[in-house]
């Protein structure tokens, strides 16, 4: 695909026309049910009465991760006060996997994994190349906010391309203490976003089905923090005690089938050789210990107690060289367990 993408006015959603100093709501059409009824995504715009950069909040690209639906539900009723540029909040954006409680559309296929798009693929890709234009189109920057995949969770973080000097900016901005570095998958939303220059970030935080009041809170102050960095609105922003950007991190998966006991939980900061859990028989007989490969920070874990060999346990994020466990964890506010 070409790296161009035809820019389109942010004021103006099919006859329906938004002025600056002006918000509206609109619906966006982007296929039709089996009963032909149209399938039509609902937006709210907010516009300052300067011109400036227009940005786009986007949640439940997998119909199932409900708290970024939350965050942006919240910065609606807040009616934020711009000083200047626009915001689209798309509380869900995959509006078909979400009537149906589930991450993929009703083709089976993830929508995140097929943008740009197409206006003559499957339904998902022709879903995808719809939201791109008139969504990535008409904007500058882009927030896409996740949860973990089923059966997990994640302690929110936040992921981009650092590379992008743009992204990096948005990235560190909103405030998290974990930042991961990457492009992300092929077909993504914010790897495709990026590539027809829309600086866009994701936000990891919490359980799918789940709307979970201090991840929703902490995805709001980050699009705030965003907002802020970007002078589009006022105030100081709110960041976190420390931020760690992860290069690397890796999955610690189960050796043995059997019954897990977690050492440690989501956020937490850990030593190499730290237990991370220990798996026992059902009758509560150790069979092995799992152990932290290197000093970091748990990223994500599995939500299941019972695993089978080569299931995923716990995602942890080797801390930078230079950055010690011992005083991270002093700034979370807890005490440092050794390595046994």
């Amino acid at each position: 695909m070409s790296n161009e993408l035809q820019k389109l006015d942010i004021g103006r959603w099919g006859d329906q026309v938004i002025g600056l100093g002006e918000d509206a709501d609109v619906h966006l059409t982007i296929s039709e049910s089996y009963s032909s009824s149209m399938i039509q995504v609902p937006i709210h715009v907010r516009r300052a009465k300067a011109e400036g950069p227009v940005v786009f909040v986007t949640a439940a690209i997998h119909g199932d991760e409900l708290n970024g639906t939350g965050a942006i539900r919240e910065l609606i009723q807040e009616e934020l006060e711009l000083t200047r540029g626009s915001l689209i909040l798309v509380p869900v954006l995959n509006l078909l996997a979400f009537d149906r409680h589930t991450r993929y559309t009703p083709d089976r296929r993830d929508l995140n994994r097929s943008f740009p798009g197409s206006a003559s693929g499957n339904m998902a890709s022709r879903m995808a190349r719809t939201l791109f234009d008139q969504i990535v189109g008409r904007a500058d920057f882009g927030i896409d906010l996740h949860t973990a995949a089923i059966r997990r969770t994640n302690y929110p973080n936040v992921r981009g391309d650092l590379s992008n000097p743009a992204v990096r900016r948005i990235a560190t901005a909103f405030g998290s203490e974990i930042v991961l570095n990457g492009q992300g998958p092929g077909g993504a939303l914010r790897r495709e976003a990026c590539q027809v220059g829309c600086p866009t970030i994701i936000m990891e935080g919490g359980e799918i089905w789940k709307v979970e009041p201090d991840v929703v809170a902490n995805a709001a102050r980050g699009v705030r923090n965003v907002l802020r960095d970007l002078q589009m609105l006022g105030g100081p922003p709110e960041q976190a005690p420390y931020q760690v950007i992860v290069e690397t991190s890796k999955w610690v998966r189960a050796e043995k089938g059997g019954f897990l006991q977690f050492h440690v939980q989501p956020g937490e900061v850990i030593v190499k050789g730290q237990p991370v859990a220990t798996n026992t028989n059902l009758l509560g007989r150790e069979r092995c210990i799992l152990e932290a490969p290197f000093d970091a920070v748990v990223i994500g874990m599995t939500t299941l107690p019972a695993g089978s060999p080569g299931e995923p346990v716990c995602h942890l994020g080797m801390l930078p060289e230079g950055f010690d466990p011992e005083t991270l964890h002093q700034l979370r506010g807890g005490t440092q367990r050794e390595a046994t």
